[in-house]
């Protein structure tokens, strides 16, 4: 909560397990069965959205580079997604484990990997692009 902006109910990575500045980051989703973006999917089971679970791996990849001194006082923009691929769907009561891995790192944009896994098979992956901006002043 000190690095990301996000809060409830936007806040999506329930914590950092691993983080080797300027490299990858690994986060924790924990998939609860009253989170309100769930739909019914196939069979009428409750999925969570693509776009939820593409945040999320964003969200991750945030961490990652807002953790550096440098940028904690600026503001990251998910500029766009590449190559995502959606591999199963993610249910309550899963625990998503979302890895960023930097691709391209400049001083004010750059690329992340994304991966996103349920017990340890790949639910999602794509390469995201973020800019760094300036905060705006304070009122």
């Amino acid at each position: 909560k000190k690095i990301l902006p996000h809060r409830y109910p936007f806040l999506l990575v329930d914590r950092i397990v691993e983080l080797e500045e300027d490299r990858r980051v690994v986060g924790i989703k924990n998939v609860a069965s009253d989170e309100r973006y769930f739909i019914a999917g196939p069979g009428g089971v409750p999925v969570l959205p693509a776009s939820i679970l593409t945040e999320a791996m964003a969200q991750a990849g945030a961490v990652l580079i807002l953790s550096k001194p440098e940028n904690r006082s600026r503001l990251i923009y998910f500029m766009g997604i590449d190559r995502v691929r959606y591999r199963r769907p993610v249910v309550a009561g899963d625990q998503v484990f979302l890895e960023a891995i930097v691709v391209r790192l400049r001083s004010k944009m750059g690329s992340l990997r994304g991966i996103a896994r349920v017990d340890g098979r790949v639910v999602c992956e794509g390469q995201m692009t973020f800019a760094l901006g300036d905060a705006p002043p304070s009122a």
